[in-house]
């Protein structure tokens, strides 16, 4: 097996789950305990910010196998790429794609059935800039990537192979910028999300203060824009990222410039966004500077998680059953700067916040009644932590 470079390194006490899902440009120590094997996923790829323009200390794309009796995690691989800002798996899991930040292409990963090993399929033109998010249909022949600094969505074949093929499509988002004059001075589409049903394509627009909303014909590998093709938000909002409620018809959009979550009725057969709520992801004593970056909805539909970067901090809500609402719970430090991306593991039990700006991701033990988080002690020391994947 190759060496581990140096940097990597873990502290703390480690319980097989929280050792599954704490990815990072890390490796694992071994720690017994009496969690179910069968809720630790084999696999982990993670990636991380390696260039000086994003600040980053990474050194690409890494392949952990993860013991479903020990939670040991052993290094298989280190795959240099330059930035891997989002990874996204085919509906297979046999392949593994890969955005990449400030740059003009997305790479196609194939996975070693056995090993779980990465081999460079190929790599695609988007003829886009910064490809931020990506994410792959429900017929696994289309990959759809977002282009932040261009404004565009790329629509890229994918070959029988797994490999990707010249573009089908480059569509380019309409609106007016928002009001902030650095950070709108353009369309700036932040995320790539498929509905539940696999049917419509959200994309919030952080630089034009709208969600739009497509569907994707698998015939010609074009875009069509729902009806309405997008709903406003506030000037200034920035929407960012969106996650779905796994069972009930609600969306739940983060807006990275005035920290806020917007709650959303969706219509799953029309793809129409109806907004229901506007909530704060600070607490009411915060005076200072914070932008939002990641969302999630919990596993058991019943809580929302947002990260707030200046603050650092994870927002807790509950979500009404009734209506799809939310109710702030509390908010947890994150125990680093800039918590980017968070990721809950599959069974819901615990959180990881990637603090990209302290090289840490942090495990958090998720009340499963409370939706409230708790520091385990695990602390995984890795380069400017992007993106992780489990398989």
């Amino acid at each position: 097996m190759e060496s581990i470079p140096r940097r990597h390194f873990l502290g703390g006490a480690v319980g097989v789950l929280a050792a599954a899902a704490a990815g990072g440009c890390a490796t694992m120590a071994a720690s017994p305990t009496s969690a179910p094997a069968a809720a630790v996923p084999k696999l982990a790829y993670v990636g991380c910010y390696t260039t000086k323009e994003r600040d980053g200390h990474g050194e690409g794309i890494n392949v952990y196998q993860i013991d479903a009796a020990t939670g040991n995690w052993t290094h298989l691989q280190l795959l240099p790429e330059v930035n891997p800002s989002f990874l996204t798996f085919d509906r297979q899991k046999r392949m593994l794609y890969a955005a990449h930040g400030d740059g003009g292409e997305a790479t196609a990963y194939q996975i070693d059935p056995a090993s779980g090993r990465l081999a460079v399929a190929n790599k695609q033109a988007t003829n886009g800039k910064n490809g931020v998010s990506l994410a792959v249909d429900a017929t696994n022949r289309y990959l759809v990537l977002a282009n932040y600094s261009s404004g565009t969505v790329t629509v890229l074949p994918i070959n029988g192979d797994g490999s990707l093929a010249p573009l089908s499509d480059l569509y380019t988002l309409p609106g007016k910028p928002g009001p902030h004059k650095a950070e709108q001075a353009s369309s700036h589409p932040h995320d790539v999300v498929f509905d539940p049903r696999l049917r419509f394509i959200v994309v919030p627009d952080k630089g034009l203060d709208a969600d739009f909303v497509f569907r994707l014909d698998t015939a010609t590998g074009k875009l069509a824009a729902a009806e309405p093709p997008s709903v406003a938000s506030r000037p200034g909002a920035g929407p960012r990222h969106c996650a779905f409620h796994p069972t009930a018809p609600y969306a739940y959009v983060i807006n990275e410039l005035d920290s806020t979550i917007t709650t959303f009725r969706f219509d799953p057969d029309r793809g129409v966004l109806t907004p229901l709520q506007v909530i704060t992801t600070l607490p009411p004593s915060f005076t200072g500077n914070s932008t939002t970056s990641e969302i999630a909805v919990s596993p058991s539909g019943r809580f929302v998680y947002g990260s707030n970067r200046g603050h650092d901090s994870l927002a807790i809500f509950s979500i009404d059953a009734a209506s799809g609402v939310l109710s702030p719970v509390g908010w947890e430090p994150t125990q680093g700067k800039t918590p980017r991306f968070f990721a809950i593991e599959p069974s819901g039990t615990f959180l990881y916040a990637a603090n990209q700006n302290s090289d840490t991701i942090v495990t958090f033990r998720v009340d499963q009644a409370t939706g409230k988080l708790t520091p385990t002690g695990q602390v995984v020391k890795t380069g400017s932590p992007v993106c992780i994947m489990f398989r």
